[in-house]
């Protein structure tokens, strides 16, 4: 028996043991002794919650409304990790659920929130591709109870009893629910998956025909399908819809506005979500972001955020004066 099985909740919220019995580590307990429980799985929770949401400042206030609900429980708990998880889970639920009309009204194209590396990976041996930019905009395609089931099952591996009780659903129903997002996902996901130097590879030689106003050498990197997105929020210049095909998104690139891409913008190269990225900074502050995800050798999807509000955690560039 794993530790999942041991720590699964029953069907009330939060895995609640009518006899007091502690499993986990913690029942009803002292307030330091919970949030010690409490941060034991906080990495955990955020995991959880930034592949659900695309957002790690929405997902730390989930998270922080977990935890406040976790400190006024007062009925005893045996299993801390399956009430948070499942507290978050239903949290995020929710949130989609009024988000999706927020998106809805978005300027432009909405891409999820960027983060350094891999910030919010939790379990030994998680892909990167699970929070990948492409990954996370896949999700979006899904219905919130889609998303959690897929997410839980395909990510965080829970078992199919486990994902009802958090989800307050038969184990039936999340079978049926997550044959449907496996479905919408791979209608859309590539075929192949590169190694990270096919894909640093391709970032690499995409800059340097750019540097070179060479139209023909971008053409080459570029997947037929090839879409590129760019996420400004209606914060800063950004184009308002999805740019597709090769040569379309290659004159872009070339001809793009000096608003967009200013000259005098500093860039380096660093992982961003698990994947290859080039971080562009002006004044030493981070200016935007640009990524791509790749699919049978070529750059399928092209990916530039420079919402302000979406990229105001990420670190400035280091010895920047100021």
């Amino acid at each position: 028996m794993n530790e999942r099985d041991r720590d699964a909740p029953d069907q009330q919220a939060g895995d609640r043991a009518g006899d007091g019995s502690p499993r986990d580590g913690a029942a009803t307990a002292h307030p330091d002794e919970k949030t010690n429980a409490f941060n034991q799985y906080r990495r955990l929770l955020l995991s959880i919650a930034y592949r659900m949401l695309g957002s790690m400042a929405e997902a730390e206030d989930l998270v922080q409304d977990a935890y406040i609900r976790w400190q006024q429980t007062s009925t005893p708990v045996r299993s801390p990790r399956a009430f948070l998880v499942t507290t978050v889970s239903r949290l995020c639920i929710n949130h989609l659920q009024s988000a999706r009309v927020q998106r809805e009204v978005y300027v432009g194209t909405w891409l999820p929130e960027p983060v350094i590396a891999d910030e919010p990976s939790e379990r030994p041996g998680a892909s990167d591709e699970s929070i990948s930019i492409a990954f996370l905009l896949l999700l979006e395609r899904l219905t919130p109870a889609e998303r959690a089931v897929f997410l839980l099952r395909e990510v965080f591996e829970y078992e199919y009893g486990e994902i009802a009780s958090i989800l307050n659903q038969s184990a039936v129903a999340c079978r049926q629910i997550l044959r449907r997002a496996r479905r919408h996902m791979a209608e859309n996901r590539p075929r192949f998956t590169p190694s990270p130097e096919q894909r640093a590879n391709l970032l690499k030689e995409f800059l340097q025909a750019s540097a070179r106003g060479d139209l023909d050498g971008l053409v080459a990197l570029l997947h037929q399908d090839v879409v590129l997105y760019a996420d400004g929020g209606g914060k800063t210049t950004a184009i308002l819809q999805p740019i597709l095909g090769p040569a379309r998104v290659a004159r872009f690139i070339l001809r793009a506005p000096r608003k967009l891409l200013p000259p005098d913008l500093v860039r380096r190269f660093t992982d961003v979500n698990g994947q290859p990225a080039i971080v562009a900074y002006r004044y030493g502050r981070v200016h935007s972001v640009f990524t791509i995800e790749v699919d049978a050798g070529s750059i399928r999807n092209i990916f530039i955020m420079s919402n302000p509000e979406k990229l105001s955690h990420l670190p400035d560039l280091p010895g920047a004066p100021f």
